[in-house]
């Protein structure tokens, strides 16, 4: 079973939570992306973030949120996606980057528009009261 293994960055805000659109794609994700060698989760999540977000996370706030592990959207099947997911605060302000089209707020209504993989991520933090 291949493996794919992805850093997420978790920002809620009045019950919604940021999600972006990458050029070329149908679905809303969770900003975050791939470890890249030997990166440790905080290393892949503040490149990620500034990659995407044009921001900066600030390390020290990072916390971690919990593992989700679902079939990889868009992929064959048994290709799987694990995400580690973190909170944190950051400094900047949020433009979408790279290869971002578009940065929206979504809530646990929208997991249509979503991956399997943020589906169960809304979930869990609807289920905690955190989303909408």
């Amino acid at each position: 079973m291949k493996m794919i293994d992805k850093v997420a960055f978790l920002y809620l805000k009045d019950g919604e939570i940021l999600s972006t659109r990458s050029k070329g794609k149908d679905k809303y994700y969770i900003p975050g992306g791939k470890r890249e060698g030997n990166e440790t989760d905080l290393e892949t999540l503040v490149r990620e973030v500034k990659e995407e977000l044009s921001v900066d996370i600030r390390e020290e706030s990072a916390e971690f949120y919990g593992i989700f592990e679902a079939q990889a959207h868009g992929k064959a099947e048994g290709v799987r996606v694990k995400m580690t997911c973190y909170t944190a605060e950051f400094e900047g302000e949020l433009k979408a980057d790279s290869e971002i089209a578009e940065i929206v707020w979504l809530t646990y209504g929208d997991l249509d528009l979503i991956s399997p993989v943020d589906q169960l991520i809304f979930a869990d933090l609807h289920e905690k009261g955190l989303l909408k």
